[in-house]
């Protein structure tokens, strides 16, 4: 911690797993390092545009629910992405909004609503100790969060926050047309990869026709889809890079799409890679939830990127 930082928060008491993240971890993939970052992207980007952040700034992920905090100082918040039932001293807290935390009050989360995954960002954002360029957490990999090591957050935790942004007001208002309610039917779009040519033809009709569900072995590092079988003329691949949203189907036909703390290289035949949006998307799905495959092009996708960035300010 700088003198520049100040601490805001306490942990009382921590769920599932509550992580900090910034943007990501980039540059490092030669090394076999992950990216990590914001499972969704868009909730944590509109979390920081609300109380005035730059694109980067760290915020904290928040899986399922279940995280306490004391405020050891005034604070400006907000909250984006998932509905996991928040409270500040027990009065109700709405996603998408900004709202002041006082020295001595408790927010905490319960269990989801709408959504998996939640995101509090503070004016200023959190601060902790770069690695590799970046705090975002990867547990697997041991990097990033508060002590450097890719520990996820504890009870007696200490969030440092920057000291001049603690008294920023709270006074952003989320475009209605931002908001997002999870509970809605969830249509990805996904750019056909380079062996979607491989795959049968019944295969790839029943891929973007079919409806799939989010299995119960899912995390930040993938997302596996429940449906028809998809067969594919590939049995083996020399291992290649591996991207964000990378979806690979392995002999078994049910296709997994591959998120932030993915591993850095595969050998599974690929049907083409979600969008970044359309991953984030999905990283907000329960198991059992269903989802839809729509193929789309980079144009298109590229285009959906910038306007987010643009919105943000980034």
């Amino acid at each position: 911690m700088t003198e520049y930082t100040v601490i805001g928060l306490r942990v009382e008491h921590t769920g599932p797993l509550a992580l900090l993240q910034d943007a990501g971890r980039f540059g490092v993939r030669r090394l076999g390092v992950t990216q990590g970052g914001p499972a969704d992207l868009h909730g944590w980007g509109w979390a920081n545009w609300l109380v005035g952040n730059p694109w980067g700034a760290a915020a904290l992920e928040v899986t399922l629910g279940g995280l306490g905090l004391v405020a050891e100082r005034d604070l400006c918040l907000a909250l984006g992405g998932a509905d996991l039932g928040a409270s500040l001293d027990g009065e109700p807290v709405a996603p998408w909004t900004a709202f002041r935390m006082r020295e001595g009050q408790r927010l905490a989360f319960a269990t989801p609503v709408a959504g998996l995954r939640a995101y509090l960002a503070v004016a200023g954002g959190f601060a902790a100790e770069p690695v590799l360029g970046s705090v975002a957490t990867v547990v697997r990999e041991g990097l990033g969060g508060l002590d450097g090591r890719g520990g996820k957050l504890a009870a007696g935790d200490r969030l440092a926050v920057v000291a001049e942004a603690c008294h920023r007001e709270a006074g952003r208002r989320l475009p209605e047309e931002e908001r997002r309610d999870y509970r809605e039917p969830a249509r990805l779009t996904l750019l056909p990869g380079a062996q979607v040519a491989a795959f049968d033809g019944r295969s790839l009709f029943q891929a973007f026709h079919a409806e799939w569900r989010v299995d119960d072995r899912a995390d930040r590092m993938g997302v596996r889809l429940l449906g028809p079988r998809l067969r594919c003329r590939i049995e083996t691949l020399i291992s290649e890079g591996i991207g964000l949203g990378a979806v690979q189907v392995p002999a078994d036909g049910q296709p997994i799409a591959l998120l932030n703390d993915r591993q850095t290289i595969g050998g599974y035949p690929r049907l083409g890679a979600l969008t970044p949006l359309a991953a984030s998307r999905l990283a907000q799905c329960l198991p059992g939830q269903a989802v839809r495959l729509a193929p789309t092009t980079a144009e298109r996708a590229l285009d959906a990127y910038r306007r987010l960035r643009i919105a943000l300010g980034a």
